[in-house]
């Protein structure tokens, strides 16, 4: 896994460190929380996980009806940037939400996007990425 500072600027763009961002929900998740406490906070957190090569936060964050057994992320991708474009509830008190972004990346292939809809669930009180649509 790449080593990220805890004072680092957060791969998710927010403005925050990376340990008052994105970081905590890592490091939380094997401790038993803090979750993502919305969808697009849970979007941005997996797309710092992305970055920074936390197979087990993504599959911990991924629904069990959608979740592939294994995550190899060691294919030289570099996460360069997120935007997100907007966000339909995954609110704290919803139920679903959804997210649409556009993650930038950097590979031996060249600069390249990932633009999707990401759909969300919450499930005893804690969000879970279910899956997504590649967006035109």
């Amino acid at each position: 896994m790449p080593a990220l500072a805890d004072d680092a600027r957060c791969p998710c763009l927010s403005g925050e460190t990376y340990a008052d961002c994105c970081g905590r929900f890592h490091a939380g998740l094997a401790a038993g929380g803090p979750y993502a406490p919305t969808a697009e906070a849970l979007m941005r957190s997996r797309y710092s996980a992305f970055a920074v090569e936390d197979a087990a936060y993504l599959l911990a964050t991924w629904h069990p009806s959608t979740r592939p057994d294994d995550l190899d992320l060691a294919d030289g991708t570099e996460w360069r940037r997120l935007d997100v474009l907007r966000a339909e509830a995954g609110g704290p008190f919803d139920e679903t939400g959804l997210v649409e972004f556009v993650a930038h990346h950097r590979s031996a292939v060249g600069r390249g996007q990932m633009h999707e809809v990401s759909r969300f669930v919450r499930e005893d009180g804690r969000w879970y990425y279910v899956d997504g649509d590649a967006a035109a």
